[in-house]
């Protein structure tokens, strides 16, 4: 590159929220590059879960079937008691949500959605190895500095750098995120060992215990040839300096031993297991300033309870791409504004309902997180 290199639009991040900014706003006709700090693409992460509010999304930038082929197609969310199994909800997904919220609900290997959206990507508009270490707000522009040396001089700048973003350190200052006190145990689990206990494994069902500990656990490929689990466990503290920690089977049979039989079967297929701490945020008031904009974590991180988490952040590239879509760039103000009076209130409510860890664990309809359109929703 140039010294200082001059485009449009700069996206600091190519996770999910991100590589979806960048696809939404390239087929909207912006100029667009995206800056990752990571030195290549990696399956990375684990199970996740895109609702129809973003197969919409995906309809709209050309991967939906092929996500479709990919994931697995739950006919229902089933929540149920962790030691007895009774049946706290049945929420119908499946031909039902196609019918009922337009688009499929799908469970999927993060990473080989990841890689879905990093494959539309131009490959020389996403830039690897571009880890932002400066940022300086110019008159007619904003001078992005990397550790490798690049300088990239962007009219706006998207920031979808996740919870400890450093568009948001730059908007609001340094304030590290907060600990929740929770944990989440990761986990593929070995698939032979569960097909020989014989026991039929529901694509998609929450295990509930007292105080809202829980396992969710799904298939995240549609031959079901691949089963993980989440856990969520209250705990005090996090001493560890690392973003996760190796766990034990062990450790999953003192939380949760001596449950039921399909629980027991899990923890017993259990081989490698990681432990996430789950971080906070309040809600923020400040999305935007001047030419800087964010979505996903670095402006309402939220635990995975609800499943929603990368789903709002996607809902935010594309509610942004509609809102630039409509003002240009020269007006970028104006749309920052529609974009954030658009989604503040939905992405809280759903933040809110995530650390409650209350979704789904009776019967309830979720037409409104489900049945939303992001591309059609009306802007504020």
């Amino acid at each position: 590159m140039d010294e200082i290199e001059h485009i449009d639009i700069a996206v600091i991040g190519a996770g999910l929220g991100g590589a979806a900014a960048a696809a939404l706003l390239l087929n909207a006709g912006f100029s667009v590059h995206t800056f990752e700090q990571a030195p290549e693409f990696s399956r990375l992460g684990a199970g996740i879960h895109v609702g129809p509010n973003v197969m919409k999304i995906f309809r709209e930038i050309g991967l939906e079937q092929r996500l479709s082929e990919i994931g697995s197609h739950p006919d229902f969310w089933f929540s149920r008691d962790g030691n007895t199994g009774e049946y706290l909800s049945k929420i119908p997904l499946g031909e039902y949500g196609r019918k009922e919220y337009g688009a499929s609900y799908i469970t999927i290997h993060r990473g080989d959605l990841h890689a879905e959206q990093i494959n539309i990507l131009p490959k020389d508009k996403i830039h690897f190895d571009h880890r932002l270490t400066g940022i300086e707000e110019r008159d007619t522009d904003v001078l992005l500095t990397f550790a490798n040396g690049n300088r990239i001089a962007a009219k706006i700048v998207v920031g979808a750098d996740g919870i400890n973003s450093m568009i948001r350190e730059t908007l609001l200052g340094v304030e590290k995120p907060r600990y929740s006190g929770w944990i989440g145990h990761r986990a593929l689990v070995n698939m032979d060992k569960l097909k020989s206990t014989g026991i039929d494994f529901e694509p998609c069902v929450k295990w509930w215990w007292e105080a809202s500990r829980h396992i969710m656990a799904y298939a995240t490929k549609g031959d079901g040839s691949e089963y993980y689990y989440v856990t969520g466990v209250p705990a005090d503290t996090w001493d560890h300096d690392t973003s996760f920690v190796d766990s034990s089977r062990a450790e999953m049979e003192a939380i949760f031993g001596g449950s039921h039989p399909m629980v027991q079967a899990l923890i017993d297929a259990t081989e490698e297991v990681t432990k996430w701490p789950f971080w906070n945020r309040d809600p923020m008031n400040l999305w935007s300033q001047g030419r800087l904009v964010m979505l996903g974590d670095a402006c309402h991180p939220m635990r995975p309870h609800m499943a929603q988490g990368a789903c709002m952040a996607i809902e935010d590239a594309a509610v942004l791409t509609r809102a630039l879509s409509i003002t240009g760039l020269t007006d970028y103000t104006s749309a920052f504004k529609t974009y954030e009076s658009t989604r503040i209130e939905r992405a809280t409510k759903v933040q809110r309902i995530s650390n409650a860890n209350t979704w789904l664990k009776q019967p309830e309809d979720p037409a409104w997180v489900y049945g939303y359109d992001p591309m059609t929703a009306e802007l504020s």
